[in-house]
């Protein structure tokens, strides 16, 4: 059941339509509750025990971990915690990868070995609903949160349906406390819930799947090599359709939640205005970003181990950071560039204390067209479907395209493709200093109505193949 599916509005109206009703707030919670499952289940039921197995054991595991005193104990329930929910993580996602490396590595040691086939369905969204789960367990372990004494109230938390499958990751402090009192969205809070739905369904429907994606699969799903302009382009506009389809399902994921009287946290702050990586890193993806630096990078040392270590921590990070978005060495090689993107960025800060005052305007949209440049030629691990297929497209990025390279994308394609990244990066380097909500707020009321008609026009004439959201097959 997808947000851009007929299904999917017909489902959440009637969810709000009972939510609205005066009913109890436990009936109403039980009622959530249930719709979460039944999105859930939608794309396979079975997968849904991996929810209960996920929420009864760090349930259980978080309540004994606050009443137990001795460190070796707590340390043996939040590692229940963490065997339960990676070892899913893990079987679901990672065996097939590390079943085909295991043949291969053995291969080269003149062995063969022929294991039987992995028929394995990835669930979906099972990263996101682990990670959601675990920290809950890490901040009791750590004294930071007490447990919620209801199971059906931190059920809901794990599984609450608009962020349940590709975000944003909400912590137990930002959700469990909302659970606590009825929550009915006032006038004000229900339009502009909806406004940020019809925002996420233009940036999915109009620009992701219609303007974008054709593009992009004109150059990474092509069997003929791309020219550098086309690799350019091809990977732009990559660059554009990764950010409109995950920012289109966070704003409607943030959206809904707000309809129902929820508020969950950004997930992406104008990304491709980002001013070096590591404000990028707090502009995209936040809530996973923010999960690694709180729950990885601090555990293994942070920066308060020096500048080697401080290095080696930022790069294990984001190689883990890699690894999770998918099973694959182009995942892990993605995460590394960004992580020696980092280390680079904080050893020039080290290097030049005076890097920080570089605030003048030219200085700083130099510092963002190098970011995104280098974001972009990142993106091509991310979204090639082979090592070989990333190191070609890469080298024509870098004026070396391979013999009987050519203009694979069409010069209407090519033109539509610069207008629209184009826009966006205005947009993002315009806004980059407030959020939309304030924009919107500063705007007069026409120019509003203008925008959002225009919005629900593109989208009621959005025509094209239907593509689901990136960000579910993480």
């Amino acid at each position: 059941m997808s947000f851009d599916s007929y299904t999917f509005g017909l489902f959440f109206l009637l969810v709000l339509f009972l939510h609205r009703l005066p009913f109890s707030w436990k009936f109403k919670k039980l009622n959530l509750l249930w719709a979460s499952y039944i999105f859930y289940a939608a794309w396979n039921p079975p997968m849904v025990v991996l929810l209960w197995i996920s929420t009864i054991t760090d349930w259980w595991v978080g309540r004994w971990l606050y009443v137990t005193r001795g460190e070796s104990k707590r340390r043996l329930l939040l590692t229940v915690s963490l065997l339960v929910n990676l070892g899913m993580l893990s079987y679901f996602k990672y065996a097939s990868f590390l079943l085909d490396n295991f043949v291969a590595f053995v291969s080269m040691l003149g062995v063969a070995y022929r294991p039987p086939e992995l028929d394995i369905v990835l669930p979906v969204g099972i990263s996101f609903f682990v990670f959601q789960s675990l920290s809950y367990t890490f901040d009791i372990y750590r004294r930071r949160e007490h447990p919620t004494d209801s199971f059906f109230d931190y059920a809901l938390f794990v599984t609450f349906f608009p962020q349940l499958v590709a975000g944003p990751i909400v912590r137990s402090a930002t959700f469990l406390p909302q659970l606590g009192e009825p929550r009915r969205a006032d006038a004000a809070q229900l339009s502009w819930g909806f406004l940020l739905m019809i925002v996420g369904l233009f940036q999915k429907v109009c620009l992701a799947d219609n303007l974008l994606a054709p593009v992009t699969e004109a150059v990474y799903d092509n069997d003929v090599l791309s020219n550098t302009a086309s690799a350019w382009l091809g990977t732009m506009a990559f660059a554009g359709q990764i950010y409109c389809d995950f920012a289109g399902y966070s704003t409607t994921a943030i959206g809904a939640a707000l309809c129902l009287g929820f508020s969950i946290p950004d997930n992406f702050r104008f990304p491709y205005a980002a001013c070096g990586f590591s404000d990028f890193w707090r502009r995209w993806h936040i809530s996973l970003s923010g999960w690694l630096r709180d729950y990885l990078y601090i555990s293994l040392g942070g920066n308060r181990m020096g500048q080697l270590r401080t290095s080696v921590n930022l790069m294990m990070t984001m190689l883990i950071g890699g690894l999770w978005h998918g099973a694959s060495w182009n995942f892990v090689i993605w995460g590394g560039l960004h992580g020696l993107y980092l280390i680079v960025e904080r050893w020039i800060r080290n290097l030049i204390p005076e890097f920080e005052g570089l605030t003048g305007s030219l200085l700083r949209l130099v510092a963002i067209v190098v970011t995104f440049l280098f974001t972009c030629f990142a993106w091509v691990f991310f979204r090639a479907s082979a090592f070989g297929d990333a190191i070609a497209i890469q080298s024509s990025l870098l004026g070396m395209p391979g013999e009987g390279a050519e203009m694979t994308v069409s010069g209407s394609r090519a033109m539509s493709t610069v207008a629209v990244v184009g826009s966006i990066l205005l947009v993002h380097y315009a806004l980059r200093g407030i959020s939309l909500e304030e924009f919107m707020r500063r705007s007069p009321l026409f120019v509003r109505w203008l925008i959002v008609g225009l919005m629900l026009f593109a989208i009621a004439v959005s025509t094209g193949e239907d593509r689901a959201f990136i960000y579910f097959q993480f």
